[in-house]
């Protein structure tokens, strides 16, 4: 007599299942296809993360600009508090960098073996139309009722003459008079003590 096999006999479809557990490897199209969608979520990300807006300062526009003087706006809700922050922060990349390249403004002294921004004058408004570069044109030849006007609106100034600086909140003084809208911030050289408020940090820009 032949011994009865005692093993238990297979369920059916119990293969189909094993099969199906049975995970078959990526194929290498794929694996390419994951990489680069991986990658480029990455760039995207690392992007976003360096050109983040400063929160430090308003934000603010370059409206237009005349040779060595630029005009920009910010939102008509900004303080004071706001405008003196954003005139330190020209005064701290006159000082550190020189580099306003970063502050979006273009070469106002450019060839010059002294540096591109040796000398420059923002005006800071809170009213876009008096950026507009029609305006700062006027203003720049001289039209006394846009001057007139054009002064009054103003926010906030930042001038830097080579070796000398200057910041303040309201119209930028003529000379060495100043109006009694205008405090001065600060006044003298690059190249005297750096006030505790001006030590290194991140120079991230802030545009609109």
């Amino acid at each position: 007599m032949h011994e009865q096999d005692s093993s238990p006999t297979p369920l059916p479809g119990s293969k189909l299942k094993k099969q199906k557990k049975q995970k078959k490897p990526l194929d290498t199209v794929v694996k390419m296809a994951l990489g680069v969608l991986i990658g480029s979520f990455t760039l995207i990300w690392g992007g976003m993360y360096l050109s983040r807006p400063d929160r430090s300062i308003p934000p603010y526009t370059v409206g237009s600009q005349v040779g060595q003087i630029v005009a920009t706006h910010v939102p008509s809700d900004t303080t004071d508090q706001g405008i003196e922050t954003l005139v330190k922060r020209f005064r701290k990349v006159g000082r550190q960098t020189h580099h306003f390249a970063a502050m979006k403004i273009q070469p106002t002294t450019p060839g010059d073996p002294g540096g591109w921004y040796r000398r420059i004058v923002v005006y800071v408004f809170d009213d876009d139309g008096w950026a507009e570069p029609e305006m700062l044109k006027k203003y720049v030849a001289g039209d006394a009722v846009v001057a007139k006007n054009f002064e009054k609106a103003m926010r906030g100034y930042y001038r830097l003459q080579d070796q000398e600086e200057e910041g303040g909140l309201g119209p930028m003084p003529k000379g060495d008079v100043a109006s009694d809208a205008t405090r001065i911030l600060f006044k003298g050289r690059v190249t005297d003590s750096v006030p505790a408020e001006l030590e290194s940090e991140d120079f991230s820009i802030s545009p609109m």
